[in-house]
């Protein structure tokens, strides 16, 4: 269970909240992992994932992989939850630190997620901190990154998502999107 700490709602409805928790945990109709373009789950958010909701999500993962190929920054995969509270996974490619272009690439992952999620016709999803971990995008940064896609797909796009929720594991992460979300923008 994640314990909510700071929430906005956007002038077209959508609620994001911050909160402190274990995304394989939290209850969504998707939620959303940092993988790599292989899908193979072995690590990071994609490993705790895939061994709290089962081998579904492995043997699916693969599955994807076969029939469409190498999952892309702008085209994430999708798998069942298999045994998580989620419906569904929504598996996004986020950017490596120092590989060029990461700001940009981390706003299609984002908007590719939520493309998804809406593609699958749901009403909550449940996001980590993409890329921040063994990927090494420099927090702050990816904060205002993943909020301003989040912001800019809305005003865009007409959407079945109500609740985005932004499930942040340790208590830095969370200081540091709390900070980038109440920072006047530039």
């Amino acid at each position: 269970m994640s314990v909510l700490v700071k929430e906005r709602t956007l002038s077209t409805g959508q609620t994001i909240q911050i909160a402190q928790g274990d995304i394989a945990a939290e209850k969504a109709d998707a939620i959303v992992d940092a993988a790599n373009e292989r899908l193979q789950h072995g690590g990071g958010v994609a490993w705790a994932i895939s061994k709290q909701g089962g081998e579904a999500i492995q043997r699916e993962s693969d599955e994807w992989i076969r029939q469409r190929g190498l999952v892309s920054h702008t085209h994430p995969a999708w798998t069942s939850g298999g045994a998580l509270p989620a419906k569904f996974v929504i598996h996004v490619v986020g950017p490596v630190w120092g590989s060029g272009d990461e700001d940009e690439k981390l706003f299609h992952a984002v908007t590719g997620a939520l493309r998804v999620a809406d593609e699958l016709a749901c009403t909550s999803i449940a996001f980590p901190a993409v890329s921040t971990g063994i990927f090494g995008f420099p927090k702050e940064r990816a904060a205002r990154v993943i909020t301003s896609a989040m912001e800019a797909y809305f005003e865009r796009n007409s959407s079945s998502l109500k609740i985005v929720k932004l499930i942040l594991f340790d208590r830095a992460t969370v200081d540091a999107f709390v900070g980038a979300w109440s920072a006047p923008s530039v």
